[in-house]
């Protein structure tokens, strides 16, 4: 009697569903992100303030207060022991998850610090602005390690790779560059012929690819060995606002906010759109996913001012 072939294993579809909606800010939501435990998130926004929440009640644990601007993104140390914020103020701060306070006062863009990034080890972190470059700073003594003449517009994103030596940036001018840490050295630049404007970058755990957020309503996935984009993601609305994109967890999907104030799944081989997520009242800015658990977290802009948080129920036979 012949042995039956097996079935094919059935695509994992994601089934997120509001669990926690959280209210706080007074202006846009413009980062959020889950700290390494997954115990807490952070948020900032236009009100200046960095909130920080418990990420299984909703509760706030404590306000940030100290920027004289907005705030417009934010990353955490990955030991968790600090957070950092970058602000329209040109500064860069530091605060201590000990003693909720501001530890450090990172000086020397001479324009709107937009976005920040901690390298693996949390020794170094890397921020960029409207002033076009890229610093990269020492945080144990608080001081400019370098200063890349990145791009030809204002910086969007920056994120180190996997083992902090390679950095990679983008930004208003449509090109994503990819940085030796030690040198300073730009070893490569992403291009396509319309270059449309980047918004937000993260690398693949194995540094062998980049996501990219583009203002032209695509996300694309770059191969950072041979300079090629491999794959192209479209259906959600990015023409305007900087939004982010990330690797869902597991990591099979792709979850981007979008203009429409909907949440976008894609699977990351097929580029299919599985599922999509309503319940925002303005853009979707800001995306983050959990660092253990199937839980999503969503921000939105003006007219909403809410972090949603959605969590995986998956589907019977899954």
């Amino acid at each position: 009697m012949p042995v039956p072939e097996p079935m094919p294993e059935s695509p994992y579809r994601p089934n997120y569903k509001p669990t926690l909606m959280l209210s706080g800010h007074s202006r846009s939501i413009a980062s959020i992100k889950f700290s390494p435990d997954g115990k807490m998130l952070a948020s900032c926004a236009a009100d200046k303030l960095i909130k920080l929440w418990d990420a299984d009640t909703g509760d706030i644990i404590h306000t940030f207060e100290g920027h004289t601007e907005g705030v417009s993104d934010i990353a955490w140390a990955g030991n968790g022991d600090f957070l950092a914020s970058a602000s329209d103020d040109k500064t860069v701060r530091l605060w201590s998850m000990e003693s909720f306070e501001s530890v450090r006062i990172l000086q020397g863009h001479t324009n709107f610090v937009f976005c920040v990034n901690f390298s693996p080890s949390s020794s170094m972190l890397a921020s960029g602005g409207f002033d076009e470059s890229v610093r990269v700073w020492d945080v144990a003594r608080g001081k400019t390690l370098k200063t890349l003449p990145a791009h030809s517009d204002p910086v969007t994103a920056v994120a180190f790779n996997h083992d902090g030596t390679l950095i990679g940036s983008c930004a208003m001018d449509g090109l994503i560059r990819i940085w030796d840490t030690e040198s300073g050295q730009c070893l490569k630049t992403l291009a396509d012929d319309d270059n449309p404007i980047c918004s937000h970058i993260k690398f693949t755990p194995n540094s062998r690819f980049i996501l990219a957020s583009t203002q032209d309503s695509t996300i694309r996935l770059w191969n950072t060995q041979t300079s090629k984009c491999v794959k192209t993601y479209a259906g959600h609305t990015n023409r305007t606002f900087c939004i982010f994109a990330d690797f869902a967890p597991g990591r099979k999907h792709i979850v981007s906010g979008s203009e429409d104030m909907k949440v976008y799944f894609w699977d990351l081989q097929t580029r299919e759109i599985v599922q999509v997520l309503d319940g925002h009242r303005d853009v979707v800015i800001a995306v983050a996913s959990h660092p253990t658990r199937r839980l999503i977290a969503s921000a939105a802009m003006e007219k909403d001012l809410t972090i949603r948080l959605w969590a995986d129920e998956p589907t019977d036979g899954v």
